[in-house]
């Protein structure tokens, strides 16, 4: 089904579709926390998103930065920051679509000079962020207008 530039994909974000350069791209808090939702797959299939993004949390990574890393042939993996904290009573929705945002611009002038396609999971934010899958759908329709958006939606 396709809806603007995105096209929803019944799949495995982690085994993207198409020609071409593909960037998986997924939200992270700002904490260096690694180990739930679709990390854990990104995980069982490659070591350096993970390494990566702890680096960039030791360096002083923030809201809205993104760490694009090389996975395999045409296969990259955008760790973007975009959660302040994890989810728990004080923080139940700590989801921020501002930094959603500025992350997804950086991602989208990096495909207008490099070309590719962007593969996202589907609930991107709003799972162990909290945030909401209508408000996120609108927002990347909004920031990635002219790429081609996978949005994937895993079946067990």
């Amino acid at each position: 089904m396709t809806k603007d530039n995105i096209t929803f994909v019944d799949g495995d974000v982690t085994k993207p579709i198409g020609n071409g350069k593909k960037y998986i791209v997924h939200c992270c808090n700002d904490l260096g926390l690694w180990g739930k939702g679709v990390v854990l797959a990104i995980s069982n299939r490659w070591a350096t998103p993970e390494r990566d993004y702890k680096s960039a949390i030791t360096r002083g990574a923030k809201l809205g930065d993104i760490q694009v890393v090389y996975c395999e042939d045409e296969i990259y993996v955008v760790n973007l920051i975009g959660q302040h904290g994890v989810i728990n009573k004080h923080n139940p929705i700590p989801i921020k679509y501002p930094a959603i945002r500025i992350g997804l611009k950086k991602i989208k002038a990096l495909l207008f000079s490099e070309g590719g396609s962007i593969h996202i999971p589907d609930m991107i934010g709003c799972g162990l962020a909290g945030g909401d899958r209508n408000e996120m759908i609108q927002i990347i329709k909004e920031e990635l207008a002219g790429i081609n958006v996978f949005v994937y939606r895993f079946k067990k």
